[in-house]
């Protein structure tokens, strides 16, 4: 997550239209000829079919349409098309193994947030009280201000231990964060305040399950 300036933490099935076109003709038949003397009339019969005719329509194509393609942020310009994390099943759960997935979604969402300043989903996770989350909000959203952007500070979180207290509604978590250097860059393509470089710190997450987790402290262990 951003750091500020104090150090802080689908087929489409088309069927085949097919139009059928069948025509008979039958010719009435035709009798005619003279009677010779003492004997039968002559007869003559003739009877004309024409054939079926079929035509078929070409079905109709689906075309596909491609989906938009994440790019990252870079000396050029902000990050585009930044895929919206989608929180797992198992992060809804009130177990250690929910609040642990829950720590490592509440941390992409916060890599979202950077890239793009959007805190929307990031607020939801957290509680009012947590003063490092409203930091880590701020921060997001004062480095996309009048045009401005971020390039890497991308988290990793590879290693998450659950303190579990057993009947209790408050847990505590000890979490590896590995962060990726980060550049700034103002509107105008020129860089901003002074780049921060790669951290790979230990980082306490506490947070509690009513009808959802929400973290309400974090902070580095020093």
């Amino acid at each position: 997550m951003s750091r500020l300036s104090f150090a802080s933490f689908p087929f489409v099935r088309v069927r085949t239209a097919l139009l059928a076109l069948t025509a008979a003709l039958l010719l009435s038949s035709c009798q005619g000829g003279s009677a010779a003397p003492g004997g039968p009339p002559s007869e003559t019969s003739s009877t004309t079919a024409s054939p079926t005719t079929s035509v078929s329509v070409p079905a109709a194509s689906a075309t596909a349409v491609s989906p938009a393609v994440y790019k990252p942020a870079d000396a050029s310009g902000k990050a585009e098309n930044v895929p919206v994390p989608v929180m797992p099943e198992l992060a809804k759960e009130n177990s250690k193994a929910g609040l642990e997935a829950f720590i490592g979604y509440w941390y992409e969402v916060g890599n979202y947030a950077d890239e793009t300043g959007d805190v929307s989903g990031l607020s939801t996770l957290s509680t009012p009280e947590c003063k490092a989350c409203m930091q880590f909000q701020y921060a997001a959203v004062d480095s996309s201000k009048n045009g401005r952007w971020v390039v890497g500070g991308k988290v990793s979180t590879p290693r998450i231990e659950i303190a579990w207290n057993a009947g209790q509604t408050t847990h505590q978590a000890k979490v590896q964060v590995i962060q990726e250097a980060i550049t700034y860059y103002n509107a105008d393509g020129t860089e901003g305040r002074p780049a921060d470089a790669a951290t790979n710190d230990a980082f306490v997450v506490v947070a509690s399950f009513e009808t959802s987790w929400k973290v309400v402290d974090t902070g580095v262990i020093r």
